[in-house]
């Protein structure tokens, strides 16, 4: 049996943004509890969501307290901000972080049992929605606003506590891509190479199945033929709506199919040293795909490669590992991602610590190819 779960409402093109104001009426809200970081506060992209609630009038309730890796106690204190703002719903906007960040309080408040935050980590058995949530995501990657996963940091263990709950997915998605012109080339890069990741450890999981397959597929497709465009150009229309569809499309298969070892090796580094999430992806993918060509997800690699643009005719199934490898690392290189770990300030003496970590995460169970923390280590090593 294969199950799907998508967003009640999702909404995409230039200026969707304004529809904040018709969902919110025609479901009766009145008042929103806005979540979004200082970064795009500083950055005048908040204020095209003020502006809507203005125009509109739909007060709101500001909640900035966001990090980058978002903690327990984000969640803890927005939660306390929400009951007391008298909302009635969520706004979201940003990238992961924001958007994870109001998953996690819509669902505390909403099920008060699960108020230590840690109790939510790996599928969490939460009986009520989380409070309704519209989420604008300012980034290409992470696809936060159709997914049923976010992720917690506990700083505490330095951990990343990854979530799963389908009560957490936002009740309507608006995907404007003007809301991502702002994006630096850093992290329009490091975005969408994590959009890449997810479609591409989404294809070849075990979970896989016909319609996962035909969303990882085109979203690997738009990816390679748009994301360094986007990069080069922050500017290019064209691109950056290509992209803000392909990182949503990718979402809409691994949020139901899962992912693999990329996400379990990365997570642990944003844990540990508050690395960029996307940037770890990006930086591990060749190393866990030529790991996972010794799995029975070798003859998909040649669709991959397909996907990213290459001429796979008369190729054999390990020119198709090859080629598809090759063209990722292409990829990654010609939009300035580092390709050593050493090169992110990660400490070789830490490895141990993060193989476990890596090992005991929940994205490790939807890998192609069994693994032991002894694999990842040898991964991290390699990678270093």
């Amino acid at each position: 049996m294969n199950r799907i779960i998508l967003n009640e409402t999702s909404y995409f093109g230039a200026g969707c943004r304004s529809v904040i104001a018709v969902e919110a009426a025609r479901r009766g809200f009145k008042k929103a509890f806005f979540v979004t970081d200082k970064d795009l506060i500083k950055f005048g992209v908040a204020a095209e969501i003020i502006k809507v609630f203005d125009e509109n009038k739909i007060p709101y309730e500001l909640y900035s307290d966001v990090k980058a890796n978002p903690t327990i106690a984000n969640v803890q204190n927005g939660v306390a901000a929400y009951k007391a703002s008298g909302a009635d719903f969520i706004v979201a906007l940003g990238g992961g972080s924001s958007i994870d960040t109001a998953k996690g309080i819509g669902i505390v408040v909403n099920n008060p049992d699960f108020a230590d935050v840690k109790s939510l980590e790996g599928v969490a058995d939460t009986k009520h929605k989380a409070v309704p949530t519209f989420a604008l995501p300012t980034t290409a990657g992470t696809a936060a606003e159709v997914t049923i996963n976010y992720v917690i940091i506990d700083e505490d263990a330095r951990k990343k506590m990854v979530c799963v709950d389908p009560n957490d997915i936002p009740a309507v998605a608006i995907v404007d891509p003007e809301l991502m012109y702002s994006m630096p080339k850093g992290l329009t890069a490091a975005t969408g190479m994590d959009a890449l990741t997810h479609a591409i450890e989404s294809y070849i999981t075990p979970g896989a199945w016909a319609m996962s397959d035909m969303f990882e597929l085109k979203a690997i497709e738009m990816i390679a033929q748009n994301l360094k465009a986007a990069v080069d150009n922050g500017k290019d229309v064209v691109a950056r709506e290509a992209m803000s569809q392909a990182q949503y499309i990718a979402g809409m298969g691994f949020s139901n199919v899962g992912l693999g070892i990329v996400h379990s090796m990365a997570h642990p580094l944003g844990a540990f040293y508050d690395t960029p999430h996307g940037v770890a992806n990006a930086l591990l993918l060749p190393y866990v795909m030529e790991y996972n060509a010794e799995s029975p997800a070798a003859p998909k690699y040649i669709n991959i490669a397909k996907a990213m643009g290459v001429d796979t005719a008369e190729m054999s199934e390990a020119e198709g590992v090859k080629a598809a490898i090759e063209a990722v690392k292409a990829l990654s290189l010609s939009i300035g991602i580092p390709q050593k770990l050493h090169e992110i300030n990660v400490k070789e003496e830490d490895i141990p610590a993060l193989a476990v970590a890596a090992f005991n995460d929940v994205c490790t169970g939807g890998n192609p190819r069994p693994t032991s923390v002894e694999d990842i280590e040898a991964l991290y090593h390699k990678a270093f």
